[in-house]
């Protein structure tokens, strides 16, 4: 038996005889989820595709549980893996139920009657993604995230090892995002599965993968685990970003900072000032901030959209010099807005920093 569930060899992918993608080496034990991400057009679905045996090698070999997949019959296959892809089927005169039903077809003679255990499988399935209310609805008839949903159940309906899916949550609002991979990750938990999936979301890549394949150009430009992958340099690197920024510690995505002299200073700290400064941004007012301590929270976002940040060490107080300078910055901006509502003795200083402001502008008016 293989070490690993799934693993490819020198595998090559593409249309018409030509690869677009080479040399993809890809490993993944039961009960993990490795992730494709990368640019649009970089060829994660292509991937997919060829790996679940919906488009014809072009090289290499894919193996599952040590055997050569091409050795499998349909039906052996189905049992060990199934797909969920973006592509809109149009099943005609067919319930939900009648969709979900159809993944028990790898365990059926060849009239396809479902067995009493079949039917509570299904039941099971639709409940597991609360799909159960549109057991009766026309499939073609509902929203995009409602097929996604039914296709998900239709997908562990076929009691599966491995699960492929291309980007299972982009049709899917958050909360039904949220719950499509928890959902994931309990089955790769106790049932052992092997789950390939492709997501277009960092923040959720982040968050839910054991292993991250990076596709770039004709080629898989990196793999490893999350924290090896998902830095801010890489990141920007790897999609090519000319504007804005990615913060790899909160997996979030900032918009590009106004420009020009600050015209507001932001006294924040512990997470106050991020709603500030990202309102001033929306609405093009150039600002500086301070005085941060550099592990706080506020500090990271700050820096991507703040003209100026004045920072203080970590778990140090903040030293006289250090307030003298965003005392000097904060007198000649037009306005100071002091977001901090507690003031310990790190960030003392703040305070003083925020009094003196007032005085300044009570002077002013």
């Amino acid at each position: 038996m293989s070490d690993f569930y799934i693993r490819t060899d020198q595998l090559a992918v593409g249309y018409n005889g030509t690869p677009l993608i080479r040399d993809i080496t890809i490993r993944l034990n039961r009960g993990e989820i490795l992730t494709l991400i990368g640019p649009n057009g970089a060829g994660k679905s292509t991937i997919l595709k060829s790996i679940a045996g919906q488009l014809a090698l072009l090289g290499g070999t894919v193996y599952l549980d040590g055997s050569d997949m091409r050795a499998l019959s349909d039906k052996a296959l189905s049992r060990k893996m199934s797909v969920v892809m973006t592509e809109r089927i149009q099943p005609e005169l067919m319930t939900c139920e009648d969709v979900v039903s159809a993944g028990r077809y790898p365990y059926t003679g060849r009239l396809g009657i479902l067995s009493d255990h079949d039917r509570q499988v299904v039941h099971e399935s639709m409940e597991l993604v609360h799909a159960l209310d549109l057991a009766a609805c026309d499939f073609t008839q509902i929203s995009d995230g409602q097929r996604q949903r039914v296709l998900l159940a239709k997908a562990i309906c076929q009691e599966p090892e491995i699960i492929i899916l291309d980007e299972p949550t982009s049709f899917l609002d958050i909360r039904h995002k949220l719950e499509l991979l928890t959902l994931l990750k309990k089955m790769v938990r106790d049932k052992q599965l092997a789950v390939v999936l492709s997501l277009h979301e960092l923040d959720l890549a982040q968050k839910v993968s054991d292993t991250v394949v990076c596709v770039h150009g004709d080629r898989i430009e990196r793999c490893g685990t999350p924290e090896e992958i998902f830095t801010s340099d890489y990141i920007r690197e790897l999609y090519g970003m000319t504007n804005g920024s990615y913060n790899a510690d909160f997996g979030c995505l900032e918009m590009e900072p106004p420009r020009g002299e600050p015209q507001v200073f932001v006294i924040g700290g512990g997470g106050s000032g991020i709603p500030v400064y990202r309102r001033l941004a929306r609405q093009g007012i150039p600002f500086a901030a301070g005085v941060l301590h550099e592990n706080d929270i506020d500090c990271e976002v700050a820096k991507a959209l703040a003209v100026r940040v004045v920072t203080e060490k970590a778990f140090e107080p903040i030293r006289e010099e250090t307030y003298q300078e965003a005392l000097l910055l904060a007198r000649r901006c037009g306005e100071v807005i002091c977001c901090a509502r507690t003031f310990g003795e790190m960030n003392r200083k703040n305070r003083e920093l925020a009094d003196e402001c007032r005085e300044k502008m009570r002077g002013r008016g």
